[in-house]
């Protein structure tokens, strides 16, 4: 097997030991970065304010190497409080910044709460990493900054007029990282994930993710609902690849790659009708009921975009990004380790 620039970064981190700041630890991907950075023998300073992260996620990850607590610090905390990011920031060397209040939707229906957490906390962090001398911050930007431009796949710096609050709380995020990188010389790298999905992801609210949402209904028997006639596509990138991406990013040597943004997902696309079979055929390995049950249908939803995909050339060569896993890949670990947790949970 060819060795990657991840194993490499990997093999150095367990040799020198760098300590993390991992914001929305709590949350589906804060949570898969704390378990892949404890693996890795760091240390790790974890905020969350549990309004959407979970305590649970929290339990499971340190159930899986319980020997390395004394390597992590929680503080339960609001980054819209500046004090809570400047406590968090004593003898951090590198900030991957997580934290935010998700979905298209909730934005549309809440503006306000989505730039307080979204915008404002995130200035809050990059303050305090700059006032703390911190070396570098990765944060999570999103593909939704494209908005209506019609290109495929997406390309950096070809942006179009963003379709929600959502889309614009990241799109402002980036341009505060710019000039902190510009004006006070500070490495921020930002990276637009692309559909993210996998293990702790919610399954659960009006603002659930569709993939564990579908995998949740489809083992309670539930209808799945599409929006719109199911044509519309997705990049949807597995936990893994975001994980590698981060851990790239915080540890790139060269701080030319900083002060910039990288697609982050697959350069592939799926549409809800591929998708949806996908997750059942997958479920139906185990279940075999569930082979002939169909979506329905209904409007399409405000701010929604029509088709994602992502270039990936940009961060292949900046950073040595090469995703571990396709989304049949993932889909499949996926399914299996919702499937289980929920059958357990019903016993």
């Amino acid at each position: 097997m060819t060795r990657t620039r991840y194993d490499e970064v990997c093999e150095d981190l367990v040799n020198s030991p760098r300590r993390w700041l991992v914001t929305g630890v709590a949350g589906f991907i804060g949570s898969a970065l704390l378990e892949r950075l404890l693996d890795l023998g760091q240390s790790v300073v974890g905020v969350d304010n549990f309004i959407t992260g979970h305590k649970k996620n929290l339990d499971d990850v340190l159930a899986i190497n319980p020997d390395e607590r004394l390597q992590f610090r929680f503080i339960e905390g609001d980054l819209r409080d500046a004090k809570v990011a400047t406590e968090a920031m004593k003898d951090v060397d590198i900030v991957l910044h997580q934290a935010a209040l998700g979905s298209v939707p909730r934005s549309i229906k809440d503006p306000i709460s989505s730039h307080q957490h979204n915008v404002d906390a995130f200035l809050n962090v990059i303050n305090a990493a700059k006032d703390a001398s911190v070396g570098r911050v990765v944060y999570a930007s999103s593909s939704s900054v494209y908005g209506d431009h019609p290109g495929l796949p997406k390309v950096e710096d070809r942006i179009g007029t963003p379709l929600s609050p959502y889309a614009v709380t990241k799109r402002v995020d980036e341009i505060y990282a710019k000039v902190f990188h510009d004006v006070y010389d500070q490495q921020n790298i930002g990276l637009r994930y692309f559909n993210v999905f996998g293990r702790r992801q919610d399954p659960n609210g009006q603002y659930a993710a569709v993939i564990p949402r579908w995998i949740a209904a489809l083992l309670d028997k539930k209808p799945i609902v599409i929006f719109g006639d199911g044509s519309n596509s997705r990049d949807f990138c597995y936990i893994d690849n975001i994980v590698q991406a981060n851990i790239l990013a915080g540890t790139a040597p060269d701080p030319g790659v900083t002060g910039t943004v990288y697609n982050c997902g697959c350069n592939g696309r799926t549409d809800l009708r591929e998708l949806f079979s996908m997750i059942r055929d997958d479920l139906a390995k185990d279940l075999p009921e569930l082979a002939e049950v169909e979506p329905t249908y209904e409007s399409p939803r405000p701010g929604d975009v029509a088709h994602s995909q992502a270039s990936i050339d940009k961060i292949q060569a900046a950073l040595g990004y090469v995703p571990t896993h396709q989304v049949t890949d993932g889909m499949a670990e996926t399914v299996g380790w919702f499937a289980a947790r929920l059958r357990n949970k019903k016993k």
